[in-house]
């Protein structure tokens, strides 16, 4: 598994909690539902080139 970069994410309080209850009803961390949302964005967007698009699916 490829090492995952960390960063400080300042959100709207009510942003968060929207998030909070989103991820729970996936049964997921807001971390990961978090990165979940943005993957499947960028993925969306077609921002990644083809071989690191499915590294991503592999993770």
């Amino acid at each position: 598994m490829a090492k995952k970069k960390n960063f400080p994410l300042r959100i709207d309080p009510k942003l968060y909690d929207a998030l909070q209850v989103w991820a729970k009803d996936e049964f997921r961390s807001v971390n990961s539902h978090v990165e979940f949302l943005l993957r499947e964005s960028v993925k969306k967007a077609g921002r990644l080139p083809k071989n690191e698009d499915k590294e991503i699916e592999e993770d």
